[in-house]
């Protein structure tokens, strides 16, 4: 991998990670705890995206890229499933 694409992926992850901290960190209830945590799930399917096409080479894959991304959203669909469903929102 080149260096230029590794900093590039490096700066992305934490772009995502301070926005994930921002959301975490909001500190609210009821429908807006379920409004944050789509958007941290969404934020870590983004990382999983990067680390996944940057760093495994899957962006020379069309195969893989799809399968991966298909099971990452239907993990983090259920994922927000299980917490809306917990919460009672």
């Amino acid at each position: 991998m080149p260096l230029r694409d590794l900093i590039v992926a490096w700066v992305a992850l934490i772009a995502l990670s301070l926005g994930t901290l921002v959301l975490a960190t909001a500190g609210t209830t009821g429908r807006g705890a379920t409004i944050i945590a789509a958007g941290v799930l969404a934020l870590a399917g983004f990382k999983a995206r990067v680390i996944l096409t940057r760093y495994l080479g899957l962006q020379h894959s069309l195969f893989w890229r799809r399968s991966f991304d298909l099971a990452i959203g239907l993990f983090l669909a259920l994922s927000f499933a299980l917490h809306t469903i917990g919460s009672g929102g």
